[in-house]
């Protein structure tokens, strides 16, 4: 066995997949599936997302899309979110991936590889609508719209879009709706212009849930697929909205290692490197092979938890390059090799990525796409 595994479960996706086709009715659902599927691991989170009927997914770059085109058989839609080398373009436009268009360079490069290999490019033109990222600024699309409407032939306008800057906070509010506002005007000048875009979409996880009217044709779903929710206002706010006690989301990823040996400490004595942690009685503990190199960060020394034998229990000492500490003084019939849980459940204990996000004040997110690629995924039901 491994250092550590992870574990995806089926059954747990399934429910997520079930839940979000609930909550959005007659709109497409894009699967976000960059950064290694939110760390879940390309290769089985694609294979389990099929096998729930998702036939859409978003990626940010052309490397991404490369791996998913090779990791799918099935006839799926790969949607590029960002980055694409000048030298992928053509392989982009060749193999019928879409891709956003957001600045007059990648407009001028897909024109000019669409003409000379005769296939038209499957474009989104995204609009910046005041997150100051990327997309077109309203004073560019008289420019833009002349552009593409000479050269109709050479592609397909799959979709129209935008992003939105922190719909998962209510602090957000009034910028999200003058977002809202500014994309629906923008569109009509496309269509004033006979610029029929083939989908309308904008909205991510918290603003799909938070504001319905961002839904529109098809919604890009990131971390409530994985049985996360974008910020705990989020969370609250769904529940109180729809009367509901508990949550609806499932978590499909477990991180679990084993025991690779026991000792005992005596009382006055430091534990692990330096001085932060001083035994105040004789302790036992336990040593995990997995440290900050494996995605257990370092900042969660003196106060991360893990489960052992049905109990949780609390990381003693710092965290190393390649091993924790736990103490096990208060767990009985420990033994070398026993199963240690990271993070999901043992019996009834449990622990999500969420006890890790309140203590190190990493986001869900964050926590997430740092799990090394080299720890084992595997498919659990």
């Amino acid at each position: 066995m491994p250092a550590s595994i992870i574990e995806l479960s089926q059954s747990a996706l399934q429910n997520n997949i079930t839940f979000l086709k609930k909550q959005f009715e007659n709109t497409r659902i894009s699967s976000v599936v960059k950064a290694n599927a939110y760390g879940h691991g390309f290769e089985p989170y694609l294979k389990m997302a099929v096998a729930c009927g998702i036939d859409h997914f978003s990626v940010f770059s052309s490397d991404e899309a490369k791996k998913v085109k090779s990791i799918i058989k099935e006839p799926v839609e790969i949607m590029i979110l960002g980055w694409i080398n000048d030298e992928d373009l053509e392989w982009v436009i060749s193999n019928q991936i879409d891709f956003f268009v957001f600045n007059h360079e990648r407009v001028d490069k897909f024109l000019e590889i669409s003409k000379r290999i005769g296939i038209p490019a499957k474009i989104h033109i995204e609009l910046e609508t005041g997150m100051n990222r990327t997309g077109f600024h309203s004073k560019e699309l008289n420019r833009l719209i002349k552009k593409l409407s000479e050269n109709k032939q050479h592609f397909q306008f799959k979709g129209i879009c935008t992003h939105f800057a922190g719909a998962e906070s209510i602090a957000n509010y009034k910028r999200i709706h003058d977002q809202i506002k500014k994309f629906k005007s923008l569109h009509k000048r496309f269509l004033k212009s006979y610029l029929i875009p083939e989908t309308r979409h904008a909205a991510c996880s918290a603003a799909a849930l938070s504001y319905p009217k961002t839904r529109f044709d098809m919604v890009r779903i990131g971390i409530l697929q994985y049985g996360f929710w974008p910020s705990v206002e989020a969370y609250i706010q769904f529940l109180s909205h729809n009367n509901i006690q508990t949550d609806p989301l499932k978590q499909i990823l477990s991180w679990k290692s084993v025991i690779m040996s026991i000792k005992k400490v005596k009382t006055g004595e430091f534990v692990s490197y330096g001085t932060s942690y001083l035994a105040q009685k004789d302790m036992k503990i336990a040593l995990i092979p997995v440290g900050y190199s494996q995605g257990y960060a370092r900042n969660l020394s003196n106060q991360g938890r893990v489960i052992i034998k049905g109990q949780r229990v609390g990381v003693v000492g710092m965290v190393n390059m390649n091993m924790l500490i736990a103490d096990i003084t208060t767990v009985e019939k420990v033994n070398i090799g026993d199963e240690v849980v990271l993070i999901g459940k043992q019996g009834d204990i449990s622990i999500n990525v969420s006890s890790f996000t309140e203590i190190s004040d990493q986001l869900n997110y964050e926590l997430l796409t740092r799990l090394p690629l080299e720890i084992t995924r595997v498919i659990t039901k």
